[in-house]
């Protein structure tokens, strides 16, 4: 009499459907152990992790070779990505080619190698980066480049006249107003732009309140203060 088949038609050794998606298991075949397979797997995620971020992110300012395009008249137009603008720097007119999230501090510092603005929070709470849009003074490197599309710029490069120093360029000097002095040409765009605002009251409660922008690490308040009141003698209102 025939030995019955404790299995039901179709069904492999291991009782899996050989009609569905798991194949039949052949005894014959060597499979791989338990531990080879977490190691190929542990290899392949230390290789991933180890690989640089910059070798797996692309950002806006990536520089890529491209072939330029031609304007109608003639000119080669911006990179891809890129947008064309004018800023009068000092008085001098600037054609540049800018990545839209370029910040202007960058610009002036990397592209027109303008290097007297300083980085220095890259958040708008020092004042390092101070200079003058339009005669006003704000934080370059919370300000947009393509933003400034044709706008009048001054840095603290651009102080100086005829090789003559600006006012608060000779009162700093005089008093002593820096030590380390990374923070001193942000100061001292701040000085001129308050210096130049009728708004802002001229006895030393009010500078140092205008001033409060502009952090000096190494504490020579006391001597910026003095600089200032020193520099207003010799300046004319605007």
């Amino acid at each position: 009499m025939a030995d019955k088949d404790p299995k039901s038609p179709g069904q492999d050794v291991r009782g899996n459907d050989a009609r569905g998606e798991v194949g039949i298991h052949d005894p014959t075949v060597p499979s791989p152990s338990r531990r080879t397979f977490l190691k190929s797997v542990g290899a392949t995620s230390l290789a991933a992790a180890a690989a640089p971020a910059w070798a797996r992110v692309d950002y806006v300012n990536d520089a890529k070779e491209e072939p330029a395009a031609q304007r109608p008249d003639g000119e080669a137009a911006p990179a891809a990505g890129h947008q064309r603008i004018t800023l009068n720097v000092n008085g001098q007119p600037y054609t540049l080619d800018v990545a839209p999230n370029m910040v202007l501090l960058d610009v002036l510092r990397h592209q027109l190698d303008l290097t007297g603005t300083k980085k220095g929070c890259d958040h708008g709470q020092c004042g390092a980066c101070a200079i003058h849009v339009n005669g006003e003074a704000i934080n370059s490197c919370l300000s947009l480049a393509i933003a400034h599309d044709g706008d009048e710029i001054t840095t603290v490069e651009g102080l100086e006249r005829n090789g003559q120093l600006h006012p608060i360029q000779q009162a700093f000097l005089e008093q002593d107003a820096y030590q380390c002095g990374y923070c001193t040409s942000g100061q001292m765009m701040t000085a001129v732009a308050i210096l130049n605002d009728p708004s802002v009251g001229s006895d030393d409660l009010a500078v140092r309140e205008a001033m409060s922008g502009n952090i000096c690490r190494c504490g020579a308040y006391k001597n910026i203060l003095s600089a200032i009141q020193s520099a207003r003698k010799q300046m004319k209102p605007a």
